[in-house]
């Protein structure tokens, strides 16, 4: 794996040399764009708006709007804003994780210690493990600050990058249900289907079947095989039919599990 960030954590006086990795891979078809009457790849030009000639990437700044002048900004410009952040991530506070909103949750990365940081390392990974706390704190990668915790998971430290609260949009322009009557018998009945779909968490047991499909029709294709769309209707359930059927789902539920027990 290739490091995107490397720097130090600060935990207190003690700094730990560091190197972060992303925790997270695509996995997404790579589709190519292509024009459909030939099939040749379309590339993406970055043009002057002025000249309609291709820049090339050394000849490109990043510059801000500022009094209807532009100010440009060099990388060191960017270093300059922090310079702290930009090489440690400082832990400013311990939190309970139980605390955090997982609506907050970004980007993890694998923390993972230079030789000088070992037993730091160590020493901060078996206190949160202790503790049950995460460090959290702020950094910059790639010019933009991000807010992240510090935590343990296994026999290693985790960062996860967590969005900042501007970042979170209110639902106050929705319109949510208000006076809805639920009956007790409702009630009942979906907290006893609830029950009977509930299972141990095992993250394994799910894959990314869409492009497993999809990656099959490629096949087909390519073989010259004829696509078969299939239709899929969907009915919504009226109000009246609400009890009806979670019967029947709970039901269905039932025969499900039985038939497991069976095969098994």
């Amino acid at each position: 794996m290739r490091a995107v960030w490397s720097g130090t954590i600060g935990f207190g006086l003690v700094n730990i040399p560091i190197k972060l990795y992303s925790a997270v891979q695509d996995s997404r078809l790579d589709l190519d764009m292509l024009d459909r009457k030939d099939h040749a790849h379309i590339k993406f030009k970055r043009v002057n708006e002025d000249t309609g000639k291709e820049v090339p990437w050394e000849q490109i700044v990043k510059g801000y709007l500022y009094n209807d002048e532009y100010v440009i900004l060099e990388d060191e410009d960017f270093q300059e804003a922090s310079p702290e952040k930009s090489k440690i991530i400082t832990i400013e506070s311990f939190v309970e994780l139980v605390e955090i909103d997982d609506i907050y949750f970004e980007t993890p990365y694998f923390i993972e210690p230079d030789k000088a940081g070992v037993k730091a390392y160590d020493l901060l990974l078996k206190t949160l493990q202790k503790t049950g706390k995460a460090g959290l704190g702020r950094f910059v990668l790639r010019t933009s600050e991000h807010l992240a915790i510090i935590r343990p998971r296994e026999d290693y430290l985790m960062l996860q990058q967590l969005r900042f609260s501007q970042e979170i949009r209110s639902p106050e322009e929705l319109s949510f249900p208000s006076n809805t009557k639920v009956s007790k018998k409702e009630l009942d009945m979906a907290i006893q289907l609830v029950d009977s779909y509930t299972t141990e968490f095992d993250i394994s047991q799910f894959k990314d079947t869409y492009h497993e499909e999809l990656l099959k029709i490629i096949k087909a294709k390519a073989s010259g095989k004829r696509r078969t769309v299939k239709k899929l209707k969907v009915v919504h359930t009226k109000s009246s039919d609400l009890f009806s059927q979670l019967k029947a789902s709970l039901n269905t539920s039932s025969s499900g599990k039985t038939t497991k027990k069976r095969a098994s």
